[in-house]
């Protein structure tokens, strides 16, 4: 195969806009770029300076480059987007979900206008509602509307050949309009207030309501002053709900967040102060190294090649780099001005919050799914050549400058994180700082019980640590005689990212790079950051209660009611130190010898 020539070829290029396509020696597009001066940006992935493991990957299989010139950068990143979607190239980020978003549709022309669940195309006559991030958020939608407006959503051919009121009129989910129970001008009534509420005028609707209440008060019609009484009720429970209901614009809000080599991004969609629900991304992350690198490909991929409508404000979890370039192709798209923006306060602040959460949890969920699970453990199999390990234990230090040092034991087995079987060790006796002292005790206490039996014996076992930590652990294993574990360790790479850890092996002592996007790796990484977590979560836990403790729980005969009765009687701790034998002896139940014994307690030093 003859090299690609990329000196000879940028030479050609020009220095306009526009957007490159590399291809590999099939003639495959391998990625999609974008450029706004197209011979500066595809020059800099031929210097070889400053380029990542995953970046050097790419273009040693890069055997030509396509390109394609536009007028400007706005026009390039239109492009790129349809590039990607229909080229799909395995180094560019990608959704996996490219489901169109669901909506809510009201057949206007009826007489009696239903509301109906819709996906894809948007119907040529009739009203809709959304998009909706999510089907489970339409539907309760729907399901609120129907208890709460009595709408009708059956489909046209149920409605017209009904003769009797079907079951939803029997619970109060409906105001049977297929048979003539409520008249078209209350139904009418009814449709507008849940064009209201669709639209996230909540307040409007709640006014609106409390005027007819009152007039049908007025006019001597108590049952209806009831229904309208009753539905004004629901919709204040629901903007109770609504934690963060405020007058703000619609927005979006996105987080991304990174565990275990996957990464997720959650999307808040936000429509009058009203959350509507939650769009989870598992996108391929390609050569994106960092959470804004991530979003700053993903939002116009979201938005731009999809047909979504774009809500006029977005929020970011992190800053993106071509922030303004985005925002003035997504306004161009939706016709109107669009703001970014990722340093927020107040309300908007909630939201990202919230969008956070939800990345979080959504991250944690899925790599803790059972199918995902076996794919990482039968990877891990192959890639050390061992059988598929039942149970897998994993030993993390955490300290402050060797304050209230803890050591945390995470089990995970064939369905993921085993939390009934973590265990935390405070290391005692060993000289702070000492992570090797502290790794040796906490082994030692821990695979001594293993050794009795008193604990299962885990198939592999993973310290976070360098090579020192790893031969540590096996000198441990040795002495107590245990030889059926296999031993791994992983430390930070040099440019200490994820993904570019090294994997120490106990048995050769060898030392290897996994790929980023390798199963095995994954599972390793989200085994570590797991102990980390509960590492850290019980060392700041223990760090706080040290740091709180009073100096006179430790006194012996100082119980909890002489404690009170000294802070009480002298005000505080401080008075208390500077208060004689004499001073301490007048509190009530205090004798000379505890007096005494206070006293040297607080004057130790």
């Amino acid at each position: 195969m003859t090299e690609f020539d990329s000196s000879r070829f940028l030479k050609t290029l020009t220095v306009r806009p526009g957007v490159y396509e590399m291809l590999n020696g099939a003639g495959k597009v391998i990625y999609v770029g974008k450029a706004k001066n197209l011979k500066a940006r595809v020059s800099s992935y031929f210097r070889g300076a400053g380029l990542t493991t995953k970046t050097m990957a790419m273009v040693s299989k890069i055997q030509g480059v396509r390109v394609t010139v536009t007028r400007s950068e706005i026009e390039a990143l239109l492009l790129e987007q349809n590039l990607i979607k229909n080229q799909r190239p395995p180094y560019n980020i990608l959704m996996r979900d490219d489901k169109s978003y669901p909506y809510i549709y009201m057949n206007t022309d009826h007489t009696y206008p239903g509301l109906y669940f819709r996906r894809g195309n948007r119907q040529s006559r009739g009203k809709t509602f959304g998009p909706f991030p999510s089907s489970g958020s339409v539907k309760s939608t729907l399901n609120l509307i129907q208890k709460t407006f009595q709408v009708r959503h059956c489909e046209e051919s149920v409605f017209q050949n009904r003769t009797r009121p079907c079951l939803q009129y029997q619970i109060g989910r409906c105001s049977a309009p297929c048979v003539g129970y409520i008249s078209p001008e209350d139904y009418a009534e009814d449709l507008d207030d849940t064009r209201l509420f669709l639209d996230g005028r909540s307040q409007e609707l709640v006014q609106n309501l409390e005027s007819r209440m009152d007039a049908a008060s007025v006019n001597l019609d108590f049952e209806k002053a009831a229904r309208y009484r009753d539905t004004i009720s629901r919709i204040r429970h629901v903007q109770a709900e609504q934690i963060m209901e405020s007058d703000l614009d619609d927005l979006d809000v996105l987080a991304a967040t990174e565990l275990g080599g996957a990464v997720c991004v959650a999307i808040l969609s936000v429509r009058g102060g009203r959350v509507l629900g939650v769009n989870t991304q598992f996108p391929e992350v390609g050569l994106a190294e960092s959470m804004g690198q991530i979003l700053d490909a993903l939002i116009p991929q979201y938005y731009l090649s999809s047909g979504r409508s774009i809500p006029s404000e977005l929020i970011t979890s992190h800053e993106i780099s071509d922030a303004a370039l985005v925002a003035t192709a997504l306004s161009q798209a939706g016709g109107r001005k669009i703001r970014l923006a990722h340093a927020v306060r107040g309300v908007r602040q909630q939201f990202l919050e919230l969008a956070r959460t939800n990345a979080t949890e959504s991250l944690g969920l899925r790599l803790a799914t059972r199918d995902g699970q076996e794919k990482r453990l039968k990877d891990l199999a192959a890639t050390f050549q061992i059988d598929v390990p039942d149970r897998i234990e994993c030993f993390d230090i955490s300290h402050t400058s060797g304050e209230a040092t803890v050591a945390s034991c995470v089990v995970f087995d064939s369905s993921g994180p085993l939390k009934s079987d973590y265990r935390i060790f405070n290391i005692v006796d060993v000289t702070p700082g000492d992570d090797y002292g502290a790794m040796r005790q906490a082994l030692t206490r821990r695979y001594r019980r293993v050794k009795a039996g008193e604990v299962a014996l885990p198939d592999v076992l993973i310290i976070d640590g360098g090579k020192g930590q790893l031969n540590e652990a096996k000198k441990i294993l040795n002495e107590l005689g245990i030889h059926d574990v296999f031993l791994l360790s992983i430390s930070k790479g040099a440019t200490r990212k994820a993904g570019f850890e090294i994997i120490h092996q106990g048995d050769t002592g060898s030392e290897r790079q996994l790929p980023p996007t390798a199963p095995a790796l994954h599972l390793i990484q989200h085994i570590r950051d797991e102990a980390h977590r509960f590492a850290i979560t019980k060392h700041r836990q223990a760090r706080g209660k040290v740091r709180s403790e009073s100096p006179l729980e430790s006194i012996p005969g100082i119980g909890p009611k002489r404690r009170q009765s000294l802070l009480r009687y002298f005000g505080g701790m401080r008075e208390l130190a500077r208060a004689s034998i004499g001073d301490i002896m007048k509190v009530q139940g205090m004798s000379q010898v505890s007096a005494e014994l206070v006293y040297s307690a607080l004057h130790a030093d």
